[in-house]
């Protein structure tokens, strides 16, 4: 039996939430994306782009949180430009979580160039974090990725850094091989190196990671 169309789901449903982000106002706004989340691709993301063109950071924000669940080219393309060019920090962050969402193998390459060229600590943490959740990435792009990270002048990206080293020591020692692969080795020399960091933390990340 064919199930009568929902109300909720009508054109005019949908110019509702077009309104209420158009408004600007988070108050509005903000629902409206959320409830987006229940249309189709070709539904909810030419409404999450108009997200995109607001002024508070929170909607635009929220809009790339969306588009990394409404996914298509259309949406990928502007994740990317909003990754390099959106002012606020949290934006390019929920950006580089959204981008990650479309696979780490399409991914990796943008990410990792952001990471090198946004010294914010607020994006760097958010590439740590959403390439870290990735099973399958490569472990030399992760070891290239924590040399980057311990590097840095925050200590809360270096904690990211070394947390990323310690899954490495980790996922190496899950292999039982009879020799650690050469990235392995690499992490435990960079962890070691971490025990002498000015920052309890990284420190504290480092002795973690040592003793998996």
């Amino acid at each position: 039996m064919v199930q009568p169309r929902s109300d909720s789901d009508s054109p005019g449903d949908l110019e509702a939430l077009r309104q209420a982000i158009l408004s600007g106002d988070p108050v509005r706004a903000m629902p409206a994306l959320v409830d987006l989340r229940r249309f189709e691709p070709e539904q909810a993301v030419p409404l999450l782009l108009l997200g995109l063109e607001q002024e508070p950071f929170i909607v635009r924000s929220m809009s790339c949180a969306g588009l990394g669940i409404k996914r298509n080219e259309e949406a990928w393309q502007v994740l990317i430009t909003a990754l390099s060019e959106d002012q606020d920090a949290n934006v390019r962050a929920e950006a580089a979580n959204a981008l990650a969402s479309y696979g780490v193998e399409r991914a990796w390459p943008l990410l990792r160039d952001a990471f090198a060229r946004d010294g914010e600590w607020l994006v760097r943490c958010s590439i740590l974090s959403a390439l870290a959740e990735q099973p399958q990435i490569d472990p030399e792009a992760l070891l290239e990725l924590s040399e980057m990270a311990i590097a840095d002048a925050d200590g809360t990206v270096r904690v990211g850094g070394a947390e990323i080293l310690s899954r490495l020591v980790r996922d190496s020692a899950a292999q039982a091989a009879p020799a650690s692969p050469a990235w392995a080795e690499a992490a435990r020399a960079l962890l070691r190196g971490l025990q002498q960091d000015g920052d309890h933390r990284v420190v504290a990340a480092a002795l973690n990671g040592l003793q998996s």
